[in-house]
């Protein structure tokens, strides 16, 4: 048989979830840019991570946020969802508030954090998955079903 496109896996498949948290103070949004050498290297990112077998979005927001900047955070409300296909990775986006326990920033997987006002944020320097996070923090889109290029 021949080989299966990304679309016809991505709907045969249930796409795996990856965990994304907004983290607001004062009008501005915590963003964290990925390390080089890593996937989505020196792009920015709404903080978090996939979501492990049997583990709620809740708990690997909380356990991400803890492993990859080092800070304590309370998950709060779920923001939106959006499907991701790309040439590398397929995944659904879910996006949760959250509210940070502690300020202590210790990086992993990133070189550096920020905090910015949605307006300023430049999506083209955003990983192709939370791009549609962007706009619609910005105003500009909600995040739907449209699938966003390729790539991370």
């Amino acid at each position: 048989m021949g080989r299966m496109s990304r679309a016809m896996k991505a709907r045969d498949n249930k796409l795996r979830k990856v965990a994304a948290a907004v983290i607001e103070r004062q009008g501005k949004v915590l963003v964290a840019r990925r390390r080089p050498g890593l996937v989505a290297g020196g792009l920015w990112e709404f903080p978090g991570g996939k979501v492990e077998e049997g583990e709620d979005v809740e708990k690997c927001l909380a356990r991400e946020l803890e492993e990859e900047l080092g800070v304590r955070a309370r998950v709060g409300d779920f923001l939106c969802s959006v499907p991701f296909v790309g040439s590398s990775a397929s995944f659904e986006l879910v996006v949760h508030r959250a509210e940070l326990r502690s300020d202590a920033f210790r990086l992993t997987d990133h070189d550096e954090v920020r905090w910015l006002e949605p307006a300023e944020m430049d999506e083209s320097l955003f990983s192709k998955p939370d791009r549609p996070v962007v706009r619609m923090l910005a105003g500009r889109r909600v995040p739907g079903t449209r699938r966003e290029g390729r790539g991370a």
